[in-house]
């Protein structure tokens, strides 16, 4: 099977051409291709396809994390997709329009030295009604921003909202004095999440600039999170910490996000194409 391997900002992806007659088997391909030491190493696989109906999408994909669980969305698997296409010449034109499981998402190209592209993403808006946010929390809380969540004997302040996809919030003052992969993995499988969540720590460096790291459902610890950093804006917002333009910081470099006013956010950030081969682990 060809594929191609590419990140964003250290956040990498298998990107295949998907078949429908193997759907069954997507999940198994994942856990196989994604492994780091028997496979190409990756974390996550994106299988796409053209659309030739209805005519307002150019393409679909799928994610499936490393575990072989599916995702709604990927903001940076977004970026990688469209690179994949330009720098192959599967598409011509500065913009794409992708079909995902949260919904059509608009890209634009907005600079390029390849093997390195810059994308504008239409990352839409963000989930914030408890009506339309999978939980199980019993009592139900007064509100998502502050919502305490208890594992073991502690209690974490977290903001809860979807991009399509779950993601659980934290504020810390500092990354070196905790243990954010260990609490990230609880987290993650909390019962109040009965789809699991990915899980943001954040420290708000002023108005207009946070860091953040990703615990991400279905892979771990990752470099970068494009739905991540997005959901962080969106939290570092609601609890009053930063404006309406924010640069995330990121282990793998900077992404700029902006919440609009007609409530859409976009994610501004590179994808890069990293190499084309030949997988034959079935």
């Amino acid at each position: 099977m060809r594929f191609s391997k590419l990140e964003g900002l250290g956040n990498d992806f298998i990107v295949m051409p998907g078949n429908e007659s193997k759907e069954s088997g997507f999940a198994e391909l994942a856990q196989r291709v994604c492994n780091r030491y028997f496979g190409v190493g990756a974390d996550g696989l994106i299988l796409f396809r053209p659309v030739f109906q209805p005519a307002d999408a150019d393409f679909s994909m799928r994610i499936f994390n490393a575990d072989g669980g599916e995702a709604e969305l990927s903001g940076n698997g977004l970026r990688c997709l469209a690179a994949h296409l330009i720098h192959l010449g599967l598409h011509q034109g500065l913009h794409l329009r992708i079909e995902t499981l949260a919904g059509l998402k608009h890209i634009q190209l907005t600079h390029r030295v390849p093997p390195e592209y810059v994308f504008e993403v239409a990352m839409g808006a963000p989930i914030l009604e408890r009506s339309r946010i999978l939980l199980n929390l019993v009592p139900e809380p007064a509100s998502l921003i502050g919502c305490k969540l208890t594992v073991g004997q502690e209690a974490y302040r977290t903001t809860i909202t979807s991009m399509g996809n779950p993601h659980c919030s934290l504020f810390v003052n500092d990354f070196e004095t905790i243990d954010w992969e260990r609490i990230g993995r609880q987290l993650e499988a909390h019962p109040a999440f009965p789809n699991k969540t990915n899980v943001e720590f954040i420290m708000v460096r002023g108005r207009g600039e946070i860091e953040v790291r990703f615990w991400e459902r279905g892979v771990g610890r990752t470099n970068a999170s494009g739905t991540g950093s997005c959901a962080a804006v969106v939290a570092a917002i609601l609890n009053g910490y930063t404006d309406r333009h924010v640069k995330v910081r990121t282990l793998g470099g900077d992404l700029a996000i902006s919440w609009r006013d007609d409530n859409s956010l976009c994610l501004k950030g590179p994808a890069r194409f990293i190499c084309h081969g030949d997988y034959d682990g079935g």
